[in-house]
């Protein structure tokens, strides 16, 4: 039997913390967690039949392997997604005609929904989006910043599922005619996932987009994130100023909330009082103070902002800039000596600068408060093991320019990164200092185009960045023209 097998019941070995290492001809190799009790041997080795080799392991290293031997059973403490179970095969289990009267006919969707998590989880995935059409329920993953057909269902269980996903989120089963929001916390192993729940009317029923964080992958230093070293340094620069605003800019899922928990980690060395106002709190951080938004009893972004600056911050991180009221308390709490530190929805750094006039923000007002704005994308990741070499094209001239003589790859596909041809992402960046020519012109009013001619880049455009992506061979041409618009200013010379 291969490494780690998972021959013992997983609620035995967590309890007594023994863990099935190797099992040959010879002598069983049994793990056992350091400080246990030696009485649960006496069941594995009857459970057996054959003589037990021990090996003592840290705690940290027994929960360790637990997860990856047990891996394939899903979601543990949840009702049991068998070893070896795969979606098509629960998907079979499912009843041809549900019996209302028969609560048995429960578990297989109860198997199913924890196993679409599950999987999810294993394949990396972001989001976990329910769809019911008129012909079939489609369930999809965001994986990689893409969304992947995992499984097609009967549209008639679409009701049972999006009910059993309501039941977990604590929603309310019987209104179907507004949107519901809520979470799940979940265990997979050791790994404890945190699965944000939003409920949507449909033509053809209720969508359900599950988002799935890992608790335990916490905030990322600024080290990790991949950022270029000029982009890096004028980063550290702005979170080293006593005062101002701090803008991280992109659209939804590039990582603009990463970023920011990675300067707050870089800030929360314990001499400064750091709160924010998140909706929702991503990572529990220790040694900050977070606030969650709560809609519904008023809880908003500037109120909550308006609170937390009655308790004497140094460090103010605001989830988003959405509304002009936030906007007006964030710049004032820049002029009063605080450092802010937020994200505005934009295609790129100076498109921040426009948004917040737009919020009604004055242009002297920005100039002397703003210190930097970085925008970020994430561009997947050519899978290194199936990754080939491909000829110049029409999209690599538009991408490269005519005369760009280096490598290109292309993305083929393979076990490896489930016949995608990508595995994981990386981060494309440009930051803008906003220098004493860039505020002046800003005082002034200057457009976009104006600011853009002076603006004092740290690195280069985004464009450029992507580019510099193609080139090493990280990525395709095809990528970086779907996540980097094309612009006059981010041309290839």
């Amino acid at each position: 039997m291969s490494e780690a097998a998972p021959a013992l019941a997983y609620a035995f070995a967590r309890q007594h913390g023994l863990l099935l290492l190797a099992l040959g001809d010879g002598p069983a190799r049994v793990g056992m967690r350091e400080g246990a009790s030696p009485a649960g041997l006496v069941e594995v080795r009857r459970a057996l039949d054959r003589p037990l080799d021990i090996q003592v392991l840290s705690r940290d290293d027994f929960d360790r392997r637990l997860s990856e031997a047990y891996a394939g059973n899903g979601l543990v403490g949840a009702e049991g997604i068998g070893q070896g179970d795969d979606l098509d095969a629960l998907a079979d289990d499912l009843p041809a005609t549900a019996d209302l009267l028969d609560a048995q006919d429960d578990a297989p969707v109860i198997r199913l929904i924890n196993g679409l998590i599950a999987e999810a989880a294993r394949s990396g995935a972001s989001d976990v989006h329910i769809e019911p059409f008129e012909s079939a329920l489609l369930v999809r993953f965001r994986i990689d910043g893409v969304m992947r057909e995992a499984l097609t269902l009967p549209p008639r269980l679409a009701p049972m599922l999006v009910s059993r996903v309501k039941v977990m989120a604590r929603l309310d089963i019987a209104e179907r005619r507004v949107p519901q929001d809520g979470r799940i916390s979940l265990a997979m192993g050791t790994k404890a996932l945190d699965v944000r729940v939003s409920t949507l009317p449909a033509r053809n029923g209720e969508r359900v987009v599950m988002r799935i964080l890992d608790k335990g992958a916490g905030a990322r230093p600024l080290e990790a994130l991949g950022m270029p070293a000029p982009v890096l340094a004028a980063l550290r620069t702005a979170l080293a100023q006593p005062n101002g605003i701090v803008l991280v800019t992109g659209p939804t899922g590039s990582g603009k909330t990463t970023t920011l928990y990675a300067g707050l980690q870089a800030l929360n060395d314990g001499s400064r009082n750091i709160l924010t106002v998140e909706d929702p709190v991503e990572y529990a951080v220790d040694g900050i103070g977070q606030t969650q938004v709560n809609a519904r009893v008023g809880m908003s972004f500037a109120a909550g902002l308006r609170a937390i600056l009655r308790q004497d911050p140094d460090v103010v991180m605001i989830g988003e800039i959405r509304d002009p009221e936030t906007a007006q308390i964030a710049v004032q709490a820049s002029l009063t000596g605080h450092l802010v530190m937020s994200t505005v929805h934009t295609n790129d750094a100076l498109g921040a600068i426009t948004r917040l006039r737009d919020m009604g923000i004055e242009s002297f007002l920005l100039a002397s408060t703003v210190r930097l704005v970085l925008a970020q994308r994430l561009i997947r990741r050519l899978c290194p093991h199936c990754r080939q070499p491909r000829a110049p094209d029409v999209l690599s001239a538009r991408l490269m320019g005519p005369d760009y003589g280096g490598p290109l790859f292309a993305a083929a596909g393979c076990p490896q990164c489930q016949q995608s041809g990508y595995a994981g992402r990386i981060g494309v960046y440009e930051a803008v200092n906003i220098d004493e020519r860039l505020r002046a012109l800003i005082g002034a009013g200057a457009d976009e185009d104006a600011l853009a001619g002076a603006a004092a880049v740290s690195g280069d455009w985004l464009a450029d960045s992507a580019r510099a992506c193609v080139a090493a061979g990280t990525t395709t041409p095809e990528e970086a023209l779907r996540v980097v618009r094309q612009d006059e200013r981010s041309m290839p010379a």
